[in-house]
């Protein structure tokens, strides 16, 4: 079956602390600026608070005010958008990157990597399971922010007949501006290493914690080239990813016969 391109719209702005009716109410405006016929929609990490550990006061359960409110906004708009959130469920707290499809039926990756120099790792659950999802025949790995640091999670897998895993990443971030060159490099070199499209949504701004995000949200292709960047700016990036270059290229470079075997355990 051929696979379409894929049609991505990278949202990079500053966010309002602790404000879910701002932060909500400011992407909505964003959103309807959004052309017709695209396909993903991403948000930054967290994107309805900024990267809090007040989880308590700020978390929500399934299907309330946020979920509700992307449910809303792919089915109206006829997107996938996705984006995490401070989500409480059967009694435990996850930074969960939802996931919702134009039809408003929603799923979730929980983040794997807590970061344990702002005590994430103290403060919420760590989730156990790598996720999937699928746009347009598209195979997307979700992951939120410190997995970038951790390329094991996000090894690309290949059957014996180069059916790989997943044909592009996601990692939506709260990076700092601090540590934005390992941003960088670390996004391009998921890329490359994994045969696949990679894309980082990072925020901008200073936190309600004095902490300053300078965005550089990027989509990097398979060979490592970036082929769109924010840079520092407030903005949306779109861009249309080739599904038949992909293919084209893995296989030209079969990299992937040659990879280490290994298995994840939790």
């Amino acid at each position: 079956m051929a696979v379409s391109n894929l049609k991505v719209a990278l949202i990079q702005t500053d966010l309002y602390w602790q404000d879910k009716v701002a932060n909500l109410a400011m992407f909505e405006e964003k959103l309807w600026q959004l052309p017709k016929a695209i396909d993903l929609v991403i948000l930054p990490e967290m994107f309805a608070t900024g990267f809090s550990m007040d989880m308590e006061s700020l978390s929500e359960p399934m299907n309330h005010t946020i979920c509700k409110w992307m449910i809303q906004v792919a089915k109206q708009l006829k997107v996938t958008i996705t984006g995490s959130a401070i989500i409480q469920d059967s009694g435990k707290y996850y930074n969960r990157m939802l996931w919702v499809s134009p039809s408003g039926d929603i799923d979730w990756y929980d983040k794997r990597h807590l970061f344990r120099m702002a005590q994430e790792d103290e403060s919420y659950d760590m989730g156990k399971k790598r996720r999937v999802f699928e746009v347009n025949g598209w195979k997307i790995l979700p992951q939120v922010c410190y997995d970038l640091r951790f390329p094991v999670w996000s090894r690309n897998g290949a059957s014996s007949d180069g059916e790989m895993d997943y044909d592009l990443s996601i990692y939506v971030a709260s990076w700092p501006a601090a540590r934005v060159k390992a941003w960088d490099i670390l996004l391009q070199a998921r890329a490359v290493e994994n045969l696949s499209y990679s894309i980082g949504v990072n925020r901008i701004g200073v936190d309600g914690n004095g902490v300053e995000y300078s965005g550089h949200s990027a989509i990097y292709d398979y060979k490592g080239e970036c082929v769109s960047s924010a840079e520092e700016n407030e903005g949306i990036l779109i861009l249309e990813l080739n599904y038949s270059d992909l293919i084209a290229f893995r296989e030209k470079f079969p990299a992937w016969k040659d990879a280490d075997k290994f298995e994840l355990k939790n």
